[in-house]
């Protein structure tokens, strides 16, 4: 589908996302049977370590595994969970989505995004962000460079192919603006899920990618690609993605698990930090069909970048928060300006 004027359709856009959102809302009212915060009776079970019965719990992803999520691995694989006294499970979206499935209860942790936290708690969904899984966004607008599209000035009388949000348009005209450029003069459609690397010499002439593992495999590739990275336009588009989540009533009923989790999954990225190869390597164990090559050279990527110039991994600021909550309000994104504050928290992160 076709589109190129973004204000004329955000508000129907904004409308169903907040329906749905809302709708999930009023679905928590119903989960009378969690009162305690936990996904039916699994956090009550567990296999026994040294006399100490472990709790279940689990983590669901944003997506298909990948070195976004290496430290989850790490600290399920080396035991770091289990010396938390957790059982954790890792499972992968389905089709409600992490937001969903972690704002309802049903999962006591998952991955997300600054901007999908954002959208929730506007609609009344508890999701807090607990975690950044990378300090700083790593992702961009990418093209083969014999297109050159080096510029958002350039993406004017190109086509650009993307899931079909809002934002991505939004952010588009926000580069371009900065440009001097008019986003009326770009193609933009969905492609769903289609490979970066086949839609463009098919469909396409850009699209939105973390060069961690796009960027990456095409390094591998020996396909060479320019990069129009959102910080080099606007510091407000420096936001938190990934993250992770869990919801404000697991936080109130069971913050001890919450830090347990925290605790761990901290000590696992450490792990990605300090010794990316071996960090590689339980990833790739662990999830077989994934690239081994890529893996590898993606870990080793993202291996100064997890926590760059924060004083701990995960940590959060409360001026990123605002910066782009800010920016998705001035551009129609957002019905309601966001209470940052409860959006996000540091309390579990270890010293």
């Amino acid at each position: 589908m076709l589109s190129n004027k973004i204000r004329n359709k955000t508000t129907k856009n904004v409308t169903a996302l907040s329906i749905t959102l809302l709708a999930l809302m009023l679905a928590l009212a119903g989960c009378g049977g969690n009162s305690n915060g936990k996904p039916s009776d699994k956090a009550e079970e567990g296999t026994s370590t040294g006399g100490k019965p472990l709790q279940k719990v689990q983590v669901v992803l944003d997506w298909s595994p990948n070195t976004n999520h290496t430290g989850l691995y790490v600290a399920r694989d080396k035991g770091f969970f289990k010396e938390q006294g957790l059982d954790v499970e890792i499972i992968p979206p389905g089709q409600d989505g992490a937001d969903k499935m972690v704002g309802s209860g049903n999962v006591q942790f998952g991955v997300s995004y600054q901007e999908s936290v954002t959208l929730a708690r506007i609609a009344g969904v508890p999701l807090v962000s607990i975690a950044a899984v990378i300090q700083h966004n790593t992702s961009g607008f990418a093209s083969p460079k014999e297109k050159g599209i080096d510029s958002p000035k350039k993406f004017e009388g190109m086509r650009y192919g993307g899931w079909g949000a809002p934002v991505e348009e939004a952010i588009i005209d926000s580069v371009m603006r900065e440009d001097g450029a008019d986003v009326g003069k770009v193609d933009i459609m969905s492609i769903g899920d289609s490979d970066f690397f086949t839609a463009v010499k098919r469909d396409i002439d850009f699209a939105w990618i973390y060069y961690a593992w796009t960027g990456v495999e095409a390094e591998l590739r020996g396909e060479e690609i320019n990069m129009v990275y959102l910080t080099d336009y606007s510091d407000k588009l420096d936001y938190y993605t990934p993250v992770l989540v869990t919801n404000e009533k697991l936080i109130q009923d069971s913050p001890d698990l919450v830090k347990a989790f925290t605790t761990a999954t901290a000590k696992g990225y450490q792990l990605a930090i300090d010794n990316p190869e071996e960090a590689a390597d339980i990833l790739i164990k662990a999830e077989p069909d994934l690239n081994a090559d890529l893996v590898k050279a993606s870990q080793k990527w993202l291996a100064t970048r997890y926590q760059d110039d924060a004083p701990r991994w995960g940590e959060q600021k409360l001026s990123v928060w605002k910066n782009y909550a800010g920016w998705m309000f001035e551009r129609g994104l957002l019905e309601s300006e966001l209470d940052a504050e409860k959006a996000f928290t540091n309390e579990f992160l270890p010293e």
